[in-house]
């Protein structure tokens, strides 16, 4: 379901004729007390005298500044979330848990686990026994932790279509009823540290396979601009259903992965974006109702 894949020498040799030269000088000075006027003479040429600046055009003094002239150098401190107290007993439970993941008037409300590979969660279960329906888990190549700043562009998640509707199995009804999608427009993904809300805007049906054209899988990192927008217009070309969600350059999305035919090893994906700050789900619901619809529509 998910795919791959660091002795000087010693310089021997007799002192030069400059160096001979600095040595008799600085004896001339040593015997004969001479302070000043020293004139050097290296190679049978005379080094001019320094012209002496006036007060006025001396620069500032560059001698460092008294402990009373300085101010204290103050260092930001950025204080690291503290785990959510779901995270802090799943944690106990399994250590690669990351996240809650949560679709309204749907079956999913599952963790989230992430390990070192998209292969061992296909068939373990959350307790990391073998399972057949597996867990529902990150793309091992996804970041996201505590700094908001260092997430993942696009965090992908990956679940078994099973029958009986758990995992990802009751995500089916969005492309069976478009309608459905009015009802529930939104998930919710649960970090260890805080909860974030996405609303969706794309329903999409793709090839899975590794001869796959679009590599939905392998699209986790779309920090630059092209990327991005290559992917958001990929989702909307292929959209089944036309929902009235704007997306730019700088959202965070949601890749929800999961079966839709064994015959063509095809996927389906719901794809969403995280609210800004100031959005609400209200703020959604009526635009929502009233202008989604088919892309026939």
């Amino acid at each position: 379901m998910a795919n791959q894949n660091t002795t000087n020498k010693m310089n021997n040799q007799k002192p030069g004729k400059g160096k001979l030269i600095a040595i008799i000088c600085a004896a001339v000075l040593a015997v004969g007390g001479i302070a000043t006027g020293v004139v050097l003479v290296l190679n049978g040429k005379k080094e001019p005298e320094p012209e002496v600046s006036s007060v006025a055009e001396t620069q500032a003094p560059t001698a460092a500044p008294t402990e009373a002239e300085t101010e204290p150098e103050t260092e930001a401190v950025t204080e690291k979330p503290e785990l959510t107290e779901r995270a802090k007993d799943l944690l106990k439970q399994n250590p690669d848990t990351v996240g809650w993941i949560t679709v309204d008037k749907t079956k999913v409300d599952n963790p989230v686990v992430q390990c070192g590979d998209n292969e061992y969660y296909l068939d373990h279960s959350f307790e990391r026994e073998p399972f057949r329906a597996g867990t529902v888990f990150m793309d091992y190549r996804d970041v996201f932790g505590a700094d908001e700043d260092k997430q993942s562009e696009n965090i992908i998640l990956y679940g078994h279509n099973m029958a009986n509707n758990t995992m990802f199995g009751s995500l089916r009804r969005y492309r069976q009823d478009l309608n459905y999608y009015k009802e529930a427009p939104f998930v919710t993904l649960e970090s260890n540290y805080r909860v974030y809300d996405y609303v969706i805007f794309g329903l999409v049906i793709t090839e899975g396979s590794a001869e796959a054209t679009w590599r939905y899988w392998d699209m986790e990192n779309l920090s630059m601009r092209s990327q991005f927008d290559a992917y958001v217009a990929t989702v909307q070309k292929k959209n089944m259903a036309k929902i009235p969600v704007d997306v730019t350059y700088g959202d965070k999305l949601l890749t929800l992965s999961t079966c839709y035919s064994d015959k063509d090893d095809s996927r389906f994906l719901i794809v969403c974006r995280r609210l800004r700050p100031g959005e609400t789900k209200e703020s959604f619901t009526k635009v929502l109702n009233e202008d989604t619809g088919s892309k026939a529509e």
